[in-house]
């Protein structure tokens, strides 16, 4: 059994979902030149689809 090491994040890596939805329920993303969709579902769970 392998066991990894937790990676170090500073608190400032973090941005909490109300931040980032800005009270909408939908997000298009743009990486790479690709439109990515983040939606909160009706029970508060978080999907990406591309």
């Amino acid at each position: 059994m392998s066991t990894q090491s937790p990676i170090a994040i500073s608190a400032d890596s973090f941005i909490s979902t109300e931040q980032l939805m800005q009270g909408k329920n939908e997000l298009v993303i743009l990486h790479s030149d690709q439109r990515y969709l983040l939606r909160i579902t009706r029970n508060g769970k978080l999907i990406l689809t591309k």
